[in-house]
């Protein structure tokens, strides 16, 4: 490999929340790094996850979902989201060819219009629409923006995601190697632990508990022999009735919770889990920067 080709960037995954922004990252890493669940507003931080091959290395940035914010919290995962269309080298805006281009769309699309870099419009869920209805949808956009690309994906099931990645790496310079090959992402396994944790708790409650839910990971210690990981995490939630259905009847819903984190949180460490879950209620956090900071939210723009 002759090292002045080799090309690496910053690529940000941007959307309206749930357009299966997650869905593409764990399938381009063929790994779960980025929690899915069909609720929106699902991913709460910047997520990095590294591609890399032997021509070049990709560093997606999963985005939150820009929305207009109703708490502080919203106001942060914002914020959060447009400060990263300035910080790399490409913007790929998912939408979802299931539905026509919305409000929260035009919101994105003229945040877009302050952006520098080239913007690639990738068409997600291909595989639930009819191929005739693709052309009038990517119209219907083109109108509105002058975008770099147009990909139609499914990230699902994987179809024409290899093209992306060659349509991006095209667009790439030449550039260093960020991340050693075989590291998928920068987040330490505590907070990859917390996110698996908080989507359970998402799938597993479905409309009954929103996202006033959050996780930390409070210890995460391998025993000597190394066989066993133990970890100690605590569901934050923001009122008691919210903590009753977490727990469920006699524990039922909280081991269940646990049962299901522990099988994705073995496969990622590839040890054996012994874990203790926790509930506790602390009214209001999203709206409280002091504990948003507690609980890793640490940029300053609330």
């Amino acid at each position: 490999m002759n090292n002045q080709e080799y090309k690496s960037g910053f690529v940000a995954l941007i959307g309206r929340p749930n357009v299966g922004k997650s869905t593409l990252l764990n399938q381009v890493l063929g790994q779960k790094i980025a929690i899915m669940s069909d609720k929106p507003q699902t991913t709460r931080n910047k997520i990095h996850g590294v591609y890399t091959t032997n021509e070049s290395q990709i560093v997606f940035i999963d985005t939150p979902g820009i929305h207009k914010p109703k708490h502080k919290l919203g106001s942060f995962m914002t914020k959060m989201a447009e400060n990263t269309l300035n910080e790399v080298d490409l913007v790929m805006f998912l939408v979802n060819a299931e539905e026509g281009l919305g409000r929260g769309d035009e919101f994105i699309i003229e945040r877009l219009k302050k952006v520098s870099k080239p913007v690639f419009l990738v068409v997600n869920k291909i595989d639930k629409v009819h191929p005739d209805q693709l052309l009038p949808f990517i119209k219907q956009y083109k109108e509105h923006y002058d975008f770099a690309e147009v990909v139609p994906i499914s990230a699902l099931q994987g179809n024409n995601v290899p093209t992306l990645l060659n349509q991006i790496t095209d667009y790439l310079e030449e550039g260093p190697q960020y991340y050693p090959a075989d590291q998928i992402t920068d987040h330490p396994e505590r907070f990859i632990v917390a996110e698996m944790i908080r989507e359970k708790v998402l799938h597993l409650t479905r409309e009954e508990v929103p996202h006033s839910v959050t996780v930390v990971t409070d210890q995460m210690r391998a025993r000597d022999d190394k066989e066993i990981v133990d970890i100690d995490a605590t569901i934050i939630v923001e009122r008691s009735s919210q903590k009753g259905i977490i727990i469920g009847k006699q524990g039922s819903m909280l081991r269940e919770i646990g049962k299901r984190a522990r099988y994705d949180i073995e496969a990622m460490l590839g040890s054996k889990v012994y874990m203790e879950l926790w509930v506790k209620v602390q009214k209001d956090w999203r709206n409280k920067s002091s504990v948003l900071r507690d609980f890793g939210f640490t940029e300053d723009e609330y």
